[in-house]
């Protein structure tokens, strides 16, 4: 998108500088892709010129940056900001995939889950993305994977440096390896962990067998 746009923005003052170089200032009209150009000085015309091209330059820059103004923001939590969250006495599901950016497994798996928040976003399923990235990455690599695959699911980075310290918290029988996902319903007492890595049936018919 950017080098398309700021090809469209540059051509038309190219064209202008390379008759202004070949014929100097003129009351003939200059037509470029953008109008007409009428000027009676060299001055006048790169002047115009000039604030044109920084223009679209502004606006290039305002279109480029609203992709970043709605990439979604990564909280950073504590395990007992998720232990509240996963004990909320509701009827919603919460599916729950823990995941890393080193890790490869999780990154294969990470789409299955995409397309379960988009099949699900009118139902109470709710799907959270947790990283077990060291929270000093979150900037250098968690958000930048988070935009750059257009992530839609909440995603959040749990900031708990030492696993050993409360993976029993969450599940007993869990090793502490990645991919890990858990389902929660607190309303039909329901909660199912697996560690493994999904593909999309499986996941999708674990979710419809957790729903029933």
């Amino acid at each position: 998108m950017e080098s398309s746009l700021l090809g469209l923005s540059i051509l038309p003052y190219l064209q202008l500088a390379f008759h202004l170089g070949r014929t100097g200032a003129s009351m003939s009209p200059f037509y470029t892709p953008l109008g007409p150009y009428r000027f009676t000085t060299k001055r006048l015309a790169w002047r115009l010129a000039t604030m044109n091209y920084l223009k679209m330059l502004v606006l290039g820059g305002g279109l480029l940056g609203a992709s970043v103004v709605h990439a979604q923001q990564v909280a950073v939590i504590k395990l007992p900001d998720l232990q509240k969250r996963l004990a909320r006495p509701s009827d919603t599901t919460y599916v729950v995939n823990f995941w890393a950016t080193w890790c490869a497994p999780c990154i294969k798996e990470l789409p299955s889950f995409e397309q379960l928040n988009t099949t699900y976003a009118k139902q109470k399923v709710k799907v959270l993305l947790v990283s077990m990235d060291y929270a000093s990455q979150l900037d250098k690599k968690v958000k930048p994977f988070v935009a750059k695959r257009g992530l839609k699911s909440e995603v959040v980075l749990l900031n708990e440096p030492d696993p050993n310290s409360w993976i029993d918290k969450l599940d007993p029988k869990w090793s502490g390896a990645i991919p890990f996902t858990l389902m929660v319903n607190n309303q039909k007492k329901k909660r199912q962990a697996f560690e493994k890595e999904f593909t999309q049936a499986e996941l999708t018919a674990q979710v419809q067998a957790f729903l029933k």
